[in-house]
């Protein structure tokens, strides 16, 4: 054939020979109309493609995007909560006391009273607490959530805590990075209360004996000031809880200044 052959004279060639021998060809070569079982399979694998592609864009929107939108919230929430403490902060350091810290009376179911901040997770963090665990209204805001019928900040019994660890700002994400010993500071209208961890395990989440006033002995009398923050896990399941204990090591009054562990930071 050359160059200037016609192409479609070239495929007909191919099936060249007796008229009814190319009409039979013409027969076969036309495509068989799929089966009503076929035509089903391809709408459910549509169907289910589609399905796919929204479980994953859901999975972005829940990870990654909540963490972008409550991200303002959380620094606005800080700010409305350190606005009412009238007392601005002094930046020094200031000798940690011993002696026992002032306690804030209970709040409001929703409000926030106080800040959170973990040297190990960086001098950027900061994020408000809050009373109460609603998930709607308190930690898909952002915020760390105060476990109702708990002890406040500072007081002698558990002061207990619960955020995400994954998606809505995700306050409790490197929970895991936290080490015996590290500092954990609670910033209240009068003082800065530091706690230091000394302990963390995993629970199933019906063990809620982990924030009674002594941890795991709901009977005992408290004698010591704790803190507990609780959390998901693993990072991507919610059927157990990870647990960190912390114990009140000092405290700072705002009028004095700082605690050295938020200054080494800065």
């Amino acid at each position: 054939m050359s160059p200037s052959d016609p192409v479609g004279t070239d495929i007909l060639d191919a099936t060249s020979g007796a008229p009814g021998r190319r009409a039979e060809r013409r027969n076969a070569d036309r495509p068989r109309r799929p089966s009503v079982g076929t035509r089903i399979a391809g709408v459910i694998g549509e169907l289910l493609l589609t399905a796919g592609l929204l479980v994953g864009l859901f999975v972005v929107w829940q990870v990654f995007w909540t963490d972008v939108a409550v991200r303002d919230d959380q620094a606005s929430a800080v700010s409305e909560i350190q606005e009412r403490f009238q007392q601005p902060v002094v930046e020094q350091e200031a000798e940690l006391r011993t002696d026992d810290p002032p306690v804030m009376e209970p709040v409001a179911e929703g409000e926030g009273f106080a800040t959170l901040r973990v040297p190990r997770w960086g001098a950027d963090y900061q994020v408000p607490i809050v009373h109460g665990v609603g998930m709607w209204d308190v930690l898909n805001t952002g915020a760390v959530g105060h476990y109702p019928e708990t002890a406040m900040p500072g007081a002698v019994g558990n002061f207990a805590t619960a955020a995400h660890r994954m998606s809505y700002g995700a306050a409790f994400r490197h929970v895991d990075k936290l080490q015996h010993g590290d500092r954990i500071v609670v910033e209240t209208a009068e003082a800065w209360l530091v706690y230091e961890v000394f302990d963390d395990y995993i629970v199933h989440r019906t063990e809620i004996d982990v924030i009674a006033p002594v941890p795991r002995q709901p009977e005992a009398q408290p004698t010591q000031r704790l803190l507990t923050l609780t959390t998901c896990h693993p990072l991507w399941g919610i059927e157990d809880r990870w647990i960190t204990h912390a114990e009140l090591v000092g405290w700072v009054p705002r009028s004095e200044g700082m605690p050295a562990e938020l200054l080494e930071v800065s």
